[in-house]
């Protein structure tokens, strides 16, 4: 934030946008993991998904942001990204690596996006869990349109209590629908600990692009 507020230049990273104030702002940071793998992370003292301040009506559209955020992964990789490419991620409390609010935006696995683009049909405007795995996890799964999750909250349509999110991580998958519309299919998973599940949506990004 210091470079941002008193040279107008947002290095280290790519985007800092502070219009809303520190507490409502965000920043994007081009992670060290993987080559193309960007991180939306909050500049209020937000902790991570099981923070309050993410369920409250004014909250910041983090994951709207992120969603934006993945012209900078296009410019990394040099080449346009068809959205059904594309996923964000927060993983849950239990894990993650950093305990400020960070949302991974990069490139889906490609067996992910398969077996979405496969199970389409199936998935609702509201939550039902998915008949297929994805990378051995069983997620809940529901559709928005793109216009929809521009003004929606994410972390609000779980809805879970705030004592309950902390265990919940959180998946946004792009997705064009069969009528053509543009959209995303949002993905729920909990972690477990006799499930030797650590709720760890990154796990269906491919930091490599391939």
């Amino acid at each position: 934030m210091p470079d941002q507020q008193q040279h107008g230049d947002p290095a280290p990273c790519v985007a800092v946008a502070l219009d809303a104030g520190e507490q409502q702002g965000y920043a994007v940071l081009k992670d060290r993991n993987g080559p193309y793998q960007f991180l939306l992370i909050a500049t209020g003292p937000v902790s991570g998904v099981e923070s309050p301040a993410l369920l409250a009506a004014d909250a910041p559209p983090y994951f709207a942001a992120a969603w934006r955020a993945r012209s900078f992964v296009e410019q990394a990789i040099h080449r346009s990204l068809a959205r059904e490419e594309v996923g964000l991620a927060i993983n849950s409390r239990y894990g993650r690596s950093q305990n400020q609010l960070h949302i991974h935006v990069d490139c889906l696995r490609p067996a992910v996006r398969d077996a979405l683009h496969a199970h389409l049909g199936e998935i609702g405007a509201q939550w039902a869990v998915l008949d297929v795995p994805l990378e051995g996890r069983r997620y809940r799964a529901m559709r928005m349109t793109q216009a929809a999750f521009d003004q929606a909250n994410p972390f609000a349509l779980l809805g879970v209590p705030a004592g309950e999110m902390a265990r919940h991580t959180l998946v946004a998958a792009g997705a064009t629908f069969e009528d053509g519309t543009p959209g995303l299919i949002l993905l729920d998973d909990t972690a477990s600990l006799w499930r030797l599940d650590q709720g760890h949506g990154e796990d269906l990004q491919s930091h490599s692009c391939s």
